[in-house]
């Protein structure tokens, strides 16, 4: 049975363990990857991020384990259409065929209509490409969003040493995980321990909003 997978991150390589343990031999496996990496955790790009890990430590297989498995791994490659009728999945060089097919792609970062984010040096932060390509640069960064992940991309580039901004329109850090007893203390720990890393935020009532970037 030809299984086609599209993504290469860590919920199709736990996907892969567990059917080729459980059904050894059942499906004919291909993944799909846009990203021209092995999979990695994705989770630990922050650490990268801040100089304390490689970005060799975050693959999860080496090219053995999906050879031993007989999967085949298409890196670097984008499916672009998806025809249920004929059960295929059209990339940009070739078409596949399934009989089983499963969305593995995670999310993808949101990024706001905000004029000047598309600029060059203004990097989401999701992929090993987007870590070396703000690794690359340097100065003072900006990081707009103090959720999990923008405060963790805050801490990261304070660690490096860089003088870092966190814009945030919440009343507090995390403000969707954390209560405000905890946002502000997790602020107030933040800006004790990197004198570099200050935090902005959005005062909602005079409808302050971020509206330009240069």
């Amino acid at each position: 049975m030809r299984l086609v997978i599209i993504g290469n991150g860590m919920a199709a390589t736990r996907l892969i363990a567990s059917l080729t343990e459980r059904a050894p031999g059942r499906f004919a496996i291909t993944v799909i990857g846009d990203e021209p990496e092995h999979a990695y955790n994705r989770i630990q790009l922050s650490p990268v991020l801040g100089g304390e890990k490689q970005a060799a430590t975050l693959r999860l297989q080496d090219d053995d384990w999906y050879h031993q498995r007989g999967v085949t791994v298409l890196r670097g490659e984008k499916a672009i259409a998806v025809d249920r009728v004929r059960r295929e999945v059209h990339t940009r060089h070739q078409t596949l065929r399934w009989d089983e097919l499963v969305f593995a792609t995670g999310s993808q970062p949101f990024v706001p209509p905000i004029p000047g984010l598309e600029a060059p040096h203004v990097f989401t932060f999701r992929t090993l490409e987007d870590t070396r390509a703000i690794l690359a640069t340097d100065g003072p960064s900006v990081v707009l969003g103090g959720g999990v992940l923008g405060v963790e991309a805050a801490a990261a580039l304070a660690r490096n040493g860089d003088n870092v901004t966190l814009v945030h329109r919440g009343p507090w850090l995390m403000d969707q995980q954390l209560d405000q007893q905890a946002g502000l203390l997790l602020e107030e720990a933040a800006g004790g321990a990197r004198r570099s890393l200050r935090t902005l935020h959005r005062d909602r009532s005079r409808g302050d909003r971020l509206r330009h970037v240069a």
